[in-house]
């Protein structure tokens, strides 16, 4: 079902360009392609030997799982964070508690 925000967003992979509907605002949608492009590159980019040149499904797969471990990294990262927030304002409210009493 479309709605009134989709958008077309185009984007070239291995020299044929691609087509699609994006539901969220075009720029964020163009960025979000852009970082599967220049993933694939730069996995295509690290091919050192030709004879074992990794077939464009390969290529997407690597790109996605790349992809995929650094969301992971930062969703790992950001509950740190958050966690570390919540025991020093715990630790913070405790001592103003104790400073107000």
């Amino acid at each position: 079902m479309s709605s009134a925000s989709d958008q077309i967003v185009t984007i070239e992979l291995f020299g044929q360009p691609y087509t699609f509907k994006a539901e969220s605002e075009v720029k964020e949608a163009k960025e979000v392609a852009e970082i599967l492009v220049k993933e694939v590159d730069k996995i295509q980019n690290q091919q050192t030997d030709q004879s074992s040149t990794m077939s464009n499904l390969t290529i997407l797969i690597l790109a996605a799982l790349n992809i995929a471990n650094e969301n992971m990294e930062l969703k790992r990262n950001c509950s740190r964070l958050l966690d570390e927030i919540s025991e020093r304002s715990t630790g913070l409210i405790r001592r103003l508690d104790e400073i107000m009493l």
